[in-house]
């Protein structure tokens, strides 16, 4: 996509990966373990002690445990399975000490039967079924994503608890200091204490608009990876594979939401372009100029895939939807002449009357001056001009400079190349903003 709306992997934890693989190293195999398996294993330990900053501290717990044991006992046959054993069993134990099982029960409405802990005489079963584990990651997604966090902090803790990732990776992931991320997500845990969160999937009009939640953070997620805000990098292929993955974990948990599976869509074939969407040294390069023979034709298939999953008869088009409409219509183009941009400002404007937003219009504004010329285009910008939610905006000016160029006004084109640059907070975009003022 040309701007932001859409600046805009990895598959999700399963049976495959350490698991199955080669030999490893103790502390490897732990590493690699954790990582895959952790967002299970906390969303089974939260089920039990109904907090996720309890269940995570437990689930570390159980990490400290296998670098202990390990080394001396050998990585167990199934690695993955004894973490969640350790954590589910110290889950169970806190709770005993902690408090009788009749005051449990008032607080968290169910019994500890209902969980019972994993049997220690065989340590390769995990105490649950698969169902089990998807319900209570499911579980997970949604109180990480819920609404009485910022989005911020919601960010930083689903990539926390779901994506894996340490507080000093998702700082520099995100260019902040690693105390501040690490405090937002202190704080993000505290808050869904006191909040009372529940650990459940909500239902009705509560679960749309939790959904509506989760979706943007996964979507935030992929945006920040596929053009970065500020920093010397353009890309950020590690963030685009951790919403990737979640889009993939969710689309298999709701199968029956097309939002889910349209978002898993758009993902997959904006994520498709990856590979063509930076030169040698790491410079931009335009959708008009990208070697389409680099474009990653798996993910393009399995873009294709879930959108047709995402389609429901008798039901409108939902915003993810839509936008994963559009990215086919890109990826269907063997040539960036070939793209049918008639059809992507229709549904450009359907976007924009779904989800009024002054850059989902610049968007369509970009798509306008491809199927209509760049004046008509130049027009519905210049309409923009004193939108609020654009002040600052650096692709305002960016769009701006590209259709005065083509309309030869390369004088004014130049001052808002110059313009755009100024704003923008990414030093490799500034570079590129700054050569295109220079070239004119």
């Amino acid at each position: 996509m040309a701007v932001g709306a859409h600046r805009s992997g990895a598959d999700g934890p399963g049976a495959g990966g350490p698991e199955a693989g080669a030999p490893q190293s103790p502390d490897s195999a732990v590493e690699a373990v954790f990582r895959i398996e952790s967002a299970r294993i906390i969303a089974a330990v939260a089920r039990i002690v109904r907090d996720v900053g309890i269940a995570e501290e437990l689930a570390q717990d159980a990490l400290v445990a296998a670098l202990e044991r390990w080394p001396e006992s050998g990585v167990p046959e199934k690695p993955g399975a004894w973490l969640m054993a350790t954590a589910r069993n110290r889950a169970v134990d806190l709770v005993r000490r902690r408090e009788t099982y009749a005051r449990k029960l008032a607080e968290v409405g169910r019994t500890l039967e209902d969980v019972p802990p994993p049997d220690t005489a065989n340590i390769t079963g995990i105490g649950a079924g698969a169902d089990d584990i998807d319900d209570d990651l499911l579980r997970l997604i949604f109180t990480s994503c819920h609404p009485v966090l910022s989005t911020e902090a919601r960010i930083a803790l689903t990539l926390r608890l779901l994506g894996g990732l340490t507080t000093d990776e998702i700082a520099r992931a995100f260019l902040a200091p690693e105390a501040t991320v690490a405090q937002r997500i202190v704080r993000a845990k505290r808050s869904l204490a006191k909040a009372g969160v529940p650990f459940e999937v909500p239902y009705g009009a509560e679960r749309a608009q939790r959904l509506s939640s989760v979706l943007e953070v996964i979507y935030l997620i992929f945006n920040e990876g596929y053009s970065a805000t500020a920093g010397d990098d353009w890309v950020r292929p590690g963030l685009c594979e951790d919403a990737l993955r979640l889009a993939r974990v969710l689309s298999g948990l709701m199968d029956e939401e097309p939002e889910v599976h349209a978002l898993a869509a758009l993902l997959e074939l904006q994520a498709s372009r990856m590979p063509a969407r930076t030169g040698p040294d790491g410079e931009p390069v335009l959708l008009a100029d990208q070697n389409r023979s680099r474009w990653n034709q798996l993910l393009v298939r399995r873009g294709f895939a879930a959108l047709t999953r995402a389609g429901a008869p008798g039901r409108p088009p939902g915003p993810y939807v839509l936008q994963a409409a559009i990215a086919a219509c890109h990826a269907r183009a063997r040539t960036y002449e070939e793209t049918d941009w008639t059809a992507i400002a229709s549904l450009y404007g359907q976007l924009v009357a779904l989800t009024p937003s002054p850059v989902v219009e610049l968007n369509r504004a970009v798509a306008v001056s491809m199927a209509e010329g760049p004046a008509a285009a130049l027009r519905l910008v210049d309409a923009l001009a004193d939108e609020p939610a654009l002040k600052g905006y650096h692709l305002l000016p960016s769009v701006r400079g590209d259709l005065l160029a083509r309309l030869g006004r390369t004088e004014e084109a130049r001052s808002e190349f110059e313009r755009a640059a100024a704003l923008t907070r990414n030093a490799r975009e500034r570079l590129f903003l700054l050569d295109r003022a220079a070239r004119l």
